[in-house]
């Protein structure tokens, strides 16, 4: 277990790094070249590299580093049954969008994300659904306390804010990716959502429910009760990906797009921090859960919850 905790921090801490260095090259070094002219051949070697793979290292390290917390904290069934439908579910609406248009509108994605999925989807996409996906869905149950006995109205409430957190990211997003000088991708049809069309936030919110709906099924016999020590993880991952999103659109783009980064800031980060601070049980809270999982005693709850 030591040594997962380790992998799973270097993962984390790789993911942040790449941030960092991408922001840096995004905003610093791209519209300043004389800098990279200024660099020895090594150098400008290492630059070429770091921004060739650096979009992709950045999805990649985050998918690997919550699939390891996922498998420490909440097992392989159970991650196995969030990760299976988000990846293949996300594939298939990024398919069915870059072919035809629906659910997002009209799009197309450029280069740099990784060798693409029948040539229209960067296969680092369908991994970038599947952990900000994982992680505010989590953020969302833990908040609301969701447990395998809670009614039907809190797992609603769940799901729907775990889609609503990640529809949020997409605020920031989707203009950082599209309209800023150096885009990953680009809508083929004018938005009427700062660049947006409306259906893309509606295809954002309709398939993280569809997934996150089928993982809820999938969980409904499993009891998961997530302290605020073990969802600090997903917020930082969370606050991590809004700020790479955020830090481009408000630097690179005009004043226009504070709101949709006000806007992901009050739907989004928001939330994510009160749920992270209000999932937090007490022994108190945690033998109170103890019947609607299902568990007659502390025994019967799974090591890594007993733990806390």
């Amino acid at each position: 277990m030591k040594q997962l905790v380790i992998a799973e921090r270097f993962c984390l801490t790789v993911h942040i790094i790449a941030t960092l260095f991408g922001l840096a090259g995004l905003l610093v070094v791209l519209p300043n070249p004389e800098l990279v002219l200024s660099l020895p051949p090594v150098g400008q070697t290492a630059f070429r590299l770091s921004m060739g793979g650096g979009g992709v290292a950045y999805i990649v390290f985050g998918a690997i580093a919550v699939s390891l917390y996922a498998y420490r904290t909440l097992g392989l069934a159970t991650t196995l049954g969030f990760m299976v439908p988000s990846i293949a579910l996300s594939l298939s609406s990024e398919l069915l969008g870059t072919s035809t248009g629906f659910p997002f509108g009209h799009y197309q994605y450029l280069t740099g994300l990784g060798y693409k999925i029948a040539d229209l989807v960067p296969f680092t996409i369908p991994l970038s659904w599947f952990y900000m996906g994982l992680t505010c869905y989590l953020l969302a149950r833990g908040g609301l306390k969701v447990t395998m006995g809670s009614g039907l109205i809190r797992h609603l409430g769940a799901l729907a804010m775990g889609a609503v957190l990640l529809t949020a990211w997409d605020l920031v997003l989707d203009p950082a990716m599209s309209q800023a000088p150096f885009p990953f991708w680009q809508f083929q049809e004018v938005g009427e959502f700062f660049g947006m069309p409306y259906r893309n936030l509606s295809g954002w919110m309709g398939t993280g429910l569809l997934f996150m709906g089928v993982a809820a099924f999938l969980w409904r016999r499993t009891p998961i009760i997530l302290s605020r020590s073990l969802l600090t993880l997903p917020l930082m991952v969370y606050l991590t990906n809004f700020l790479f999103g955020a830090a481009i659109t408000v630097v690179e783009l005009d004043a226009r797009f504070l709101l949709p980064t006000l806007l992901s800031v009050v739907l989004g980060v928001i939330p994510a921090i009160a749920f992270w601070w209000r999932s937090n049980p007490s022994l108190k809270e945690m033998a109170d859960l103890l019947p609607e999982s299902g568990a007659s005693d502390a025994a019967d709850i799974p090591e890594k919850v007993a733990a806390q």
